[in-house]
């Protein structure tokens, strides 16, 4: 992801609606790709589950990591991000 994240493009879409499980380490990744994202100036947009949107809302993440209920909602925001 770092590759893409400095070459472009700038906003993502992580769907990680199928994980049925996110531990302490693959919050601290997603918190890292979050932070490079952001120093980039883009975007990065995280399709949960109720499970994974559980588990980042237990270490108070949900206000830091954008959670979207499906890929579609996630797009919209991209493209109202590009519209401003």
């Amino acid at each position: 992801m770092d590759k893409y994240v400095e070459e472009g493009p700038k906003n993502f879409v992580l769907d990680l609606s199928q994980i049925d499980f996110i531990d302490s380490s693959g919050l601290g990744a997603l918190v890292q790709l979050a932070k490079k994202v952001q120093t980039a100036n883009g975007t990065l947009q995280i399709v949960t589950n109720p499970r994974v949107t559980q588990t980042v809302k237990l270490v108070r993440l949900e206000q830091f990591l954008a959670l979207q209920p499906s890929v579609e909602v996630a797009l919209g925001n991209l493209s109202k991000d590009a519209g401003k």
